[in-house]
């Protein structure tokens, strides 16, 4: 007879531990093999394995740590721990480590929820066919931005490998329409533009000096629904409207690509907004 026994202390068989406890044999005796939960008696002639009413408790503590993402070696050493600091400095290495998974979970689904959004405006705007000119006011928001030479190819300026490399380099991650900013938007539609500002919203925090500040102003708004290479019809239609209801035009204008080469291979669907400081 075992002290247990002696005690009249109940042991539990693995079957019934199994059922209580919600856990399979096989993770039990996997239990057992790396030294987490090992049973409080095992029968010398059977094999047997019998828990305590104790051993059960602990299951619990295991279920709960595994909640909290505790990996099993983790685990052992915080349920056989009997000093704060031990358990302190497990615990301290766990946050950071959920605060890191969090990060990049909220990274994805800040670009997904954004690009989803996108999709939802193009698919309004194509349905609706909507093209007319609008003055609106557009807030102020920061872009992380790179000044770069004009790139004439469309899909090459907006799925763009220089602005790719500078922010893999600072280390962040961007989210939602790419914009472009063009310095002229007479060169634009002629054909002499030389230089452009790329920007997309930041996830990660930034240097101030790697972000910019734009919108706070009446502007007029068109969205150009087709081909990049036609782009200049709205443009001109945009010119028409303005001077037609007395507004003069900013020299610099401003393409946010709604959907564009990074979301569908037909030209048909690209919808992009175009937008240009706008006075009376």
């Amino acid at each position: 007879m075992t002290a247990k026994e002696a005690t009249g202390e109940k042991l539990y068989s693995i079957g019934e531990v199994s059922k209580i406890c919600n856990v399979s044999k096989k993770a039990l005796r996997f239990y057992d093999e790396i030294g987490i939960i090992s049973p409080d008696q095992v029968s010398s002639k059977t094999h047997y394995r019998y828990y305590s009413r104790r051993s059960l408790l602990d299951l619990t503590i295991l279920k709960y740590y595994k909640q909290m993402g505790f990996k099993l070696e983790e685990t052992r050493d915080l349920l056989h721990s009997e000093e704060y600091r031990h358990m302190e400095r497990g615990f301290l290495e766990k946050i950071n480590e959920l605060q890191d998974e969090q990060l990049a979970v909220n990274v994805k689904l800040t670009s997904v929820t954004d690009w989803y959004e996108l999709l939802v405006e193009a698919q309004t705007v194509i349905e609706n066919d909507v093209r007319d000119v609008s003055v609106k006011f557009i807030e102020t928001k920061e872009y992380g931005f790179m000044d770069q030479d004009y790139i004439s190819d469309s899909m090459e300026a907006v799925i763009n490998l220089q602005w790719t490399d500078y922010l893999e380099t600072i280390g962040n991650e961007i989210t939602g329409a790419v914009h472009i900013v063009y310095p002229s938007w007479k060169d634009r539609v002629s054909g002499r533009c030389d230089k452009m500002r790329i920007m997309q919203e930041m996830i990660l925090p930034c240097k101030p000096e790697q972000m910019v500040q734009m919108g706070g102003e009446m502007m007029l708004s068109c969205y150009h629904i087709g081909p990049h290479d036609t782009i200049g019809e709205t443009y001109q239609k945009m010119e028409a409207w303005a001077k037609e209801h007395g507004y003069n035009l900013a020299e610099d204008s401003w393409e946010r690509y709604v959907t564009d080469c990074w979301t569908t291979k037909n030209e048909d669907m690209y919808v992009t907004e175009i937008r240009i400081g706008a006075t009376r």
